[in-house]
């Protein structure tokens, strides 16, 4: 007779006594070193989490609170304002092009993401499904590039764009991303190499083509690691200052990002450029600017969990 565990996450340990079969279970939730075991180590838990919530909160509560308060009173570092002016919310629409910047950035942004998402889910799979002599070394330089830093290759990019003619255009803020990136093309690489190659070896008996097999089958299986890869790059692309500066700093106001017009306002406002010191209307649009990001996380969260938790399961 036979006595087993029926907790699904029971590990067994087996021996026998008298001939009969025994199972030792252990629970490997109850073992984890986080959970707390007593009252005082969940109190200590929960000050911990609470104190580290409000130290990350806290720059946005700051934010939220300086973008209420008059001129004068913007860096007083209060989180309650003496005065409360929501009228900065309405006049700050016509003293910056703040809706013209908002779209420059959501349109170089989505069209940076969906670029560098494409590209190198292509490349991913091309390293994940086909194998070829030296294929671990060229995988191995491509992730080699990730060391160069960012200086080394500043000036080379700026002088093929300004060959091309297409400085303060949008094209050299998205267009470098139809290469693909060494970071994405790991990430995506270690989630097709976890998909079942027998799916692929079924397709081509039944004569489907490698882009077929790319857009039937490992582009829908991998739309959490594409999504993660998408908001990775739309929020690096959002924030991309130095980009914007290097190569919209010849344009119009109008034709600014985001970054560069929020760089703009505080030389605009700052009085030793002749300004008057109207930070709070640099601060309503930082706050405004920030808002779709915290939008599509709130919505892409289940996504952005279950990409981060399926990547790296293979090698």
């Amino acid at each position: 007779m036979a006595v087993t565990s029926s907790a699904p996450a029971a590990v067994g340990v087996k021996n026998r006594e008298n001939g009969v079969q025994k199972v030792r279970t252990t629970d490997p939730v109850k073992n984890r070193w986080y959970k707390p075991k007593s009252i005082v180590a969940r109190i200590v838990l929960w000050v911990v989490l609470v104190g580290f919530a409000i130290l990350f909160m806290y720059p946005f509560a700051w934010l939220l609170a300086a973008s209420l308060k008059p001129r004068g009173q913007v860096f007083d570092n209060a989180l309650i304002p003496d005065t409360v002016l929501f009228s900065n919310y309405l006049e700050v629409w016509d003293q910056l092009p703040l809706i013209s910047w908002m779209f420059n950035s959501i349109a170089i942004a989505f069209l940076a993401a969906g670029a560098v998402a494409i590209s190198s889910s292509v490349v991913a799979f091309g390293f994940a499904y086909f194998k070829f002599p030296g294929r671990n070394l060229l995988f191995g330089l491509v992730l080699a590039t990730m060391m160069l830093p960012g200086a080394v290759t500043l000036i080379p990019q700026y002088l093929i764009w300004k060959q091309i003619g297409l400085l303060g255009t949008w094209v050299p803020l998205w267009g470098m991303n139809l290469f693909g990136s060494a970071f994405y093309i790991f990430l995506q690489r270690q989630f097709f190499l976890g998909l079942p190659r027998e799916l692929f070896e079924a397709a081509r008996i039944d004569g489907c083509t490698y882009w077929g097999m790319f857009r039937r089958i490992a582009m829908p299986l991998s739309i959490p690691s594409f999504i993660i890869v998408f908001i990775f790059e739309l929020q690096a692309s959002w924030n991309n200052l130095q980009a914007a500066l290097i190569y919209l700093n010849a344009g119009s106001v109008e034709d600014f990002t985001a970054p560069l017009g929020i760089a703009y306002a505080m030389t605009k406002y700052s009085p030793s450029a002749g300004g008057q010191g109207d930070y709070q209307y640099v601060m309503v649009a930082s706050l405004v600017i920030t808002l779709p990001m915290l939008l599509i996380f709130a919505f892409g969260q289940r996504f952005f969990i279950e990409g981060i938790a399926t990547q790296g399961r293979k090698g």
